[in-house]
């Protein structure tokens, strides 16, 4: 299975540069994937450093234990690698009994190995079952679930929040329409619905037809931005002074919740604009370190094409 899971680091050496990791700080890679950016990390942390990996992917954990484990023992860090979601991040840290950590990295994007394995059902271009369950074993709510037993208007909202797909209400009453026939099962199924719903002329600019849909029902299986949330409440309460926060995220949604997460945190006073001065007595906890996020170079984007809609946003701890 391992052999099978590839994955190419994006924003490697900007994250490594943000991250500004130390001998003996503590590292969480709070989306491990592959551990690509967690086997550099893990050269900056040296023999006295702390790596801690979460995923909530068995393949990914496996995959990652391997990796990690050709680091030289004579440098290697104490790695821990927790299975889990990092919504949790409170339970799974102190399950690790660590007191805090200097540095935290969200890596948002879905792994290219659950994109490309068609059993995982989260591509639109294999096909495979409507499954799209980032964690199978814990999780019971699929892609098919959603699309064969919601209503026209829950299903055109998920859509149409999730993606900003514009054609998400003709899309989901297509949906509610072919189901009254078979169930839809499979995802070139839902495809061949997506791409009927979908006028011609729209289909022809824009990637292909299917992507926004996708998106939006991995995001709504997997509750992936109230988890963003969490995680990101969490990992600042983790933080020890000085220690900062990285995020790369992939589509408008999950930026904003990043943006507006940092903002909150940096500017915490609740009084009325129109007070002359702050009596709320709230400090900041956070200053942002990127005021705008950070892209991927032309050349990276070459290499890695998924890299193409990245971006990193740092903020360090008072």
């Amino acid at each position: 299975m391992t052999n099978q899971y590839r994955h190419i680091p994006v924003l490697l050496a900007e994250c490594l540069e943000y991250l500004q990791l130390k001998p003996q700080h503590t590292f969480v890679d709070a989306t491990l994937g592959g551990a690509g950016h967690s086997l550099e990390a893990a050269k900056r942390l040296g023999r006295e450093g702390t790596l801690i990996g979460i995923d909530q992917d068995d393949m990914a954990l496996e995959a990652a234990a391997l990796k990690l484990g050709t680091i030289p023992e004579a440098t290697r860090p104490a790695i821990e690698l927790l299975h889990g979601n990092f919504g949790d991040m409170d339970e799974l840290l102190l399950s690790a009994e660590v007191p805090g950590v200097d540095a935290v990295l969200f890596d948002l994007g879905v792994s290219s190995p659950q994109i490309d394995l068609p059993s995982r059902g989260f591509s639109f271009k294999e096909n495979g079952p409507l499954d799209m369950r980032m964690d199978p074993g814990n999780q019971t709510l699929t892609a098919a679930e959603i699309i064969n037993t919601f209503n026209a208007a829950d299903l055109a909202r998920i859509i149409r929040v999730n993606s900003d797909e514009k054609w998400a209400s003709r899309i989901a009453d297509f949906i509610v329409r072919a189901r009254q026939n078979a169930p839809i099962t499979q995802t070139e199924e839902l495809v061949d619905v997506i791409k009927a719903a979908i006028p011609a002329s729209a289909r022809r600019a824009g990637g292909h037809p299917a992507k926004r849909t996708f998106q939006a029902l991995r995001i709504e299986v997997n509750g992936e931005l109230d988890v963003l949330r969490r995680g990101l409440e969490a990992a600042v309460r983790w933080l020890n002074p000085g220690g900062r926060l990285a995020v790369i995220s992939y589509h408008s949604l999950e930026d904003r919740i990043v943006k507006d997460a940092f903002a909150s945190y940096a500017d915490r006073c609740t009084c009325p604009p129109d007070f002359p001065t702050c009596v709320c007595g709230k400090q900041p906890i956070l200053d942002i370190v990127t005021r705008r996020p950070v892209l991927p170079a032309k050349e990276e984007i070459e290499r890695n094409p998924r890299a193409r809609s990245a971006k990193l946003r740092v903020a360090q701890k008072r």
